[in-house]
């Protein structure tokens, strides 16, 4: 769309270019309240180094600061989520103060005050009259647009609205947004440098309350209005069927009868319909049911007209959203899941209904609600983007980052399908010279597939292995490809996402790499090629694959380098892209298929009681897998070689150690074999 290109006109993966100014040295925040410490312990975690400075007018509430934030790191030091010296250095080096004099010296300030413009002004106006000229300054605010905060200011440009979502110390969502005094240099610094420390930045247009604040304050709202048929019990239980938990539920959690009341109140300069629903004045507490209780005795009539008026303002918001440019349809619908607690993206949720019955919601309810804002074009244009991907354009190269941040880019059959459609397009384009396939942030290239459908296929050899060639035709597109294709690795490669590296043309990686094939310790094995193909591309580390295959063995880069797997180590991220781009270039009219004939592997030895690490693994899974490796290794045709592969997950399906490994996996426990 072309607003896509207004909103990022540097490209949507915040990370493919660094930035000329470094991390920041020195933080300040303005407010110790609710939110203000848990942004200062994500960035002091994050960055232990820094100086934290967290300025209050209010002793008392520095004090409850420091407690809080010491409380978090003790938790994490007890959880095993951080060394006790990590601990120590994200708690050291903070100034707690009433002293506005403090923050001269910062790099970068956060405003974290109460949602009053006129205290808000007054506050900028200090922190500018303190601060030296090349300080970034941002506000907090869930709803009031920058133009009104901001505008006064002596140097507006370098200045943003920041919105984090609760808790912000874990909550991986921040609103960035741009408008017309912004510098854009100084948009794109936030947005790398919210990427670096392991945020996920999203970029909206200058409305008020932003893109996801549209989204939670009208469904909140919505459901006041709901009070006259039926609880508030009654509509978080059938909320829930969308959301993990319903709204009165949320406002119980946060305190939030009075945000509603003033975020829809600015609304209301859009119209009358954004009343506050008047409940919101007079109650304080929500007498609703426990987080996953399910409430009987619900009428259908009453849980059918709650359904269609909760997706009716839920589709209404987005359906605005889009028409008037505010966000992309891809962060509004992955927003709304690692921010608010939906189940399902809002668009998805539409897709899965299908256009004649979003159709008959959104007629019943701007009859039920007159004004409210409804789709101005076809109901298929707002299916139209990526849901799981994102696509830069390098040099005549397409970089395509896997978005799946909140499951370490874990693959499913929507990303295979997105990156396939996005190879499919660019293979018949003369303008793309070839392609580089990375993942969201620097933690992980991918966690590995989804489990997906694979428990339904347990028990079912033939239907095991169709699913396994299904899951493959991404790579069997890339195996025939004649452009170039790259991946790019920071952090794990596991499983499925291993797999799908395994099938590009090169693979170079950032030194802290590390790859692993987990499949044999939940009974299964890599079905999708990861049998076959590393034998055949890189025979001289045949010995390594065995290991890796059939015991789980994880290796790191530099081992991965030595036997040829990867072709060149870096030492960040944006190296590894600049690497991976320049290495598309080298690869051009030079791309060699993978070897067809036999393949000569070393002996593979099973024990009595084979292990991978501390873990018992199942003897009968380990020689299913050994078995599919040596078959694939004699095969004559790479696509023999693969079906032999196909097949071995068919076999090892239909085992006790797969049944047993899946359900451990699913259930969240140790198996046992």
């Amino acid at each position: 769309m072309d607003y896509q290109s207004k909103l990022y006109p540097s490209g949507l993966n915040p990370l493919l270019k660094t930035p000329r100014r470094e991390l920041p040295r020195e933080v300040a925040m303005i407010g110790a309240g609710t939110i203000g410490p848990d942004i200062g312990y994500y960035l002091k975690s994050a960055l232990p180094h820094i100086k934290l400075i967290l300025v209050d007018v209010s002793q008392e509430q520095l004090d409850k600061a420091e407690k809080r934030l010491t409380g978090y790191a003790q938790k994490a030091v007890a959880k095993r989520k951080m060394t006790e010296e990590k601990a120590a250095a994200t708690l050291e080096n903070i100034i707690y103060t009433t002293n506005y004099a403090e923050i001269k010296n910062a790099d970068l300030v956060i405003e974290a005050a109460t949602e009053n413009i006129p205290l808000k002004q007054r506050i900028f106006a200090q922190i500018e009259e303190l601060v030296g000229e090349d300080t970034i300054i941002t506000s907090n605010t869930s709803s009031i647009p920058a133009e009104r905060i901001f505008s006064n200011m002596k140097r507006p440009e370098r200045t943003s609205v920041t919105h984090f979502f609760a808790p912000a110390w874990r909550s991986l969502p921040v609103e960035v947004i741009t408008w017309e005094k912004a510098d854009q240099e100084i948009v794109d610094y936030l947005n790398w440098m919210f990427a670096v420390t392991g945020k996920v930045p999203l970029v909206t247009a200058d409305a008020i309350c932003f893109m996801l604040d549209r989204i939670f304050d009208n469904w909140c709202n919505e459901a006041g209005y709901l009070l006259d048929l039926a609880t508030a019990g009654e509509i978080d239980s059938v909320s829930e069927e969308f959301v993990h938990a319903g709204p009165f539920f949320v406002l119980n959690l946060s305190n939030g009868n009075p945000i509603i009341v003033e975020t829809n109140t600015l609304q209301m300069e859009e119209g009358d319909h954004y009343l506050p629903a008047r409940i919101f004045n007079s109650v304080d507490r929500w007498n609703t049911k426990k987080l996953g209780q399910k409430l009987e005795g619900i009428s259908p009539e009453v849980k059918s007209a709650i359904r269609d008026r909760l997706l009716g303002i839920l589709f209404s918001q987005s359906f605005d959203i889009i028409d008037r440019e505010i966000g992309t349809p891809g962060d509004l619908n992955f927003g709304c899941q690692i921010a608010l607690g939906f189940r399902k993206g809002p668009l998805d949720i539409m897709k899965e209904l299908g256009d004649a019955e979003v159709q008959r919601i959104m007629d019943k309810f701007q009859a039920e609600r007159p004004g409210f804002p409804g789709p101005l074009k076809e109901l298929s244009f707002y299916q139209r983007f990526k849901r799981h991907i994102l696509v830069d354009e390098i040099e005549g190269v397409q970089v395509i980052t896997i978005r799946r941040p909140q499951v370490l880019n874990a693959i499913n059959d929507e990303v295979t399908n997105e990156i396939l459609e996005v190879l499919q397009e660019g293979s018949s384009n003369p303008d793309v010279k070839g392609f580089v396939i990375t993942g969201y942030g620097s933690a992980a290239f991918s966690a590995g597939a989804d489990i997906g459908r694979f428990p339904e296929v347990l028990g079912d050899k033939e239907t095991a292995a169709q699913y396994a060639r299904d899951c493959a035709q991404v790579q069997q597109f890339m195996d025939a490809m004649d452009k170039p294709l790259v991946a790019a690795i920071s952090g794990f490669a596991l499983g499925g996402g291993l797999e799908l590296a395994l099938r590009c043309h090169e693979i170079v990686a950032v030194k802290n790499a590390t790859f692993r094939f987990p499949e044999i310790t939940l009974g299964i094995l890599p079905g999708i090629g990861g049998c076959i193909v590393p034998y055949r591309r890189w025979p001289q580390g045949a010995k390594v694959f065995n290991e890796m295959i059939c015991f789980a063995k994880q290796i790191n880069a530099q081992t991965a380098a030595e036997i040829g797997m990867v072709t060149c180590l870096v030492d960040d991220y944006s190296q590894l892209i600049d690497k991976a781009v320049e290495s598309v270039h080298q690869l051009e009219g030079k791309v060699q298929k993978i070897q067809g004939g036999k393949v000569d592997i070393p002996e593979i030895e099973v024990p009595e009681q084979p292990m991978a690490g501390k873990l018992l693994l199942s003897r009968e899974a380990v020689l299913i897998t050994v078995d599919t490796v040596r078959k694939g290794a004699a095969a004559d045709s790479l696509a023999e070689a693969l079906e032999i592969g196909y097949q071995g997950s068919g076999d090892i399906a239909c085992t006790a150690a797969a049944k047993e490994g899946i359900s451990a996996f699913l259930e969240k426990r140790p198996p046992k074999y």
